[in-house]
């Protein structure tokens, strides 16, 4: 790989121990991936709950933090996905002062390194929006098929230690979905019927995520009429992302980089997909358990926006929550601040719902919460949770917003 003077210095170790480790690991990841050289970034993500992290990890953290000030602080704006508990509700979760104390030791060190704790895997909705062909080095898995979709911008997914080395250096492998090469066409989907809600945008972003099934394929959609909202592309790409480890879509008419779908295929365009009405009624059916009692209802992955928390605040208004039925709802600390504001989380809370900030249900140590509260059947409206979280030990159902309200007041499906 080509190095630049001030890369070689900091390889030499001329700016720390801190950086000359953080170069000599990209330089690793970019020889796996035939990179020719480093790219500057403008923005690291840094994925790092402490679920993940384990006692070693927060050592690392902690290792690269007793650094000198100088030589520890990073050199780029850097932010934190979601943490793995909310401290003002982590005991009615029953998660422990164990856990509690491993995410202060982690915040600890990530502060000492000068990253902002935004504990948020929507940072493209409340702190700083990518701008197109901007290059980031995000770990979130939603947060770079966004990014990179959306909003145009060019990040890989970034690996926990990838993410705080870019954080030092203000560099990234050149590979992947940094080069125009990378960004073309592979797979062609039609959409013969809009979703017609978030848990159905989820379900569609599931269905594209299967028949792309690679990190490399990137997916290009034709047929749908009229630019998705915010929260519709959330729920799509992060279930994309999660079901078909895809960090990439494009969007015949909604995403920046797709005004015509036959321009971002290198030759002529595949033979399509075709995705209908029946394929999302027959993806949601596959988590359907009519009858069934629920333990608890989430929504998280990814976190709600204030219209998400607003439609919720409305379904929940004058009504009470089973009293064998918990219902969970993650949101950023940004917008915790603006629903207590607006009296969204009076409204929420007053239903017995708990409103958490700065977390995500399946990265806060969610088998251990399970065994501690008895819960086993999970619904949610997020398809990108309902795939993740049957590892966890869960029998998961998808369900739209209203339903799952349902079910947390009724106490079953």
């Amino acid at each position: 790989m080509r190095l630049n003077d001030e890369e070689k210095a900091m390889l030499a170790g001329e700016a720390g121990s801190p950086r000359r480790w953080a170069i000599a690991h990209q330089l690793a990841v970019g020889h796996f991936f035939d990179a020719e050289d480093l790219v500057p970034v403008s923005q690291a993500h840094i994925m790092g709950d402490t679920e993940s992290l384990g006692e070693a990890g927060i050592a690392f953290l902690e290792g690269l933090a007793a650094a000198p000030r100088d030589q520890r602080r990073v050199r780029i704006p850097t932010i934190t996905d979601p943490r793995g508990l909310d401290f003002s509700s982590y005991a009615r979760l029953k998660q422990t002062d164990a856990m509690a104390a491993l995410e202060k030791r982690t915040s600890d060190a990530l502060e000492a390194l000068g990253v902002l704790m935004t504990n948020t895997c929507i940072n493209y909705q409340t702190v700083f929006p990518p701008v197109l062909g901007e290059h980031l080095a995000m770990g979130d898995t939603g947060v770079v098929i966004y990014s990179n979709s959306v909003m145009g911008a060019r990040s890989n997914f970034e690996g926990g230690p990838s993410a705080v080395a870019a954080a030092l250096t203000g560099r990234t492998p050149r590979y992947g979905y940094h080069l125009d090469s990378g960004r073309r066409g592979t797979k062609r989907i039609v959409v013969r019927d809009r979703p017609r809600d978030w848990s159905e945008w989820g379900a569609l972003g599931g269905i594209v995520g299967s028949i792309a099934g690679s990190y490399w394929e990137v997916p290009v959609l034709e047929g749908i009429d009229g630019a998705p909202t915010s929260d519709e592309l959330k729920h799509f790409g992060a279930a994309l992302a999660s079901f078909g480890s895809v960090a990439l879509f494009h969007m015949e008419g909604v995403t920046p980089e797709c005004r015509k779908a036959h321009e971002v295929f290198d030759g002529p365009p595949p033979v399509p997909a075709i995705v209908t009405r029946a394929d999302l009624d027959a993806f949601r059916a596959r988590y359907a358990a009519p009858g069934e009692k629920v333990d608890v209802v989430v929504f998280a992955a990814p976190q709600l926006s204030l219209f998400e928390l607003e439609e919720i605040a409305a379904l929940v208004g004058g009504r009470r929550v089973h009293r064998d039925t918990a219902l969970l709802i993650a949101t950023s600390p940004e917008n915790k601040a603006a629903a207590d504001r607006m009296g969204l989380t009076a409204r929420i809370e007053a239903s017995g719902a708990l409103l958490l900030s700065g977390v995500c249900f399946y990265q806060s140590y969610a088998r251990e919460i399970a065994e501690a509260n008895g819960w086993k059947r999970l619904m949610s409206n997020s398809a990108k949770l309902v795939n993740i979280i049957g590892g966890y030990g869960y029998l998961p159902s998808l369900g739209t917003t209203e339903q799952c309200i349902d079910a947390a007041v009724a106490g079953r499906m």
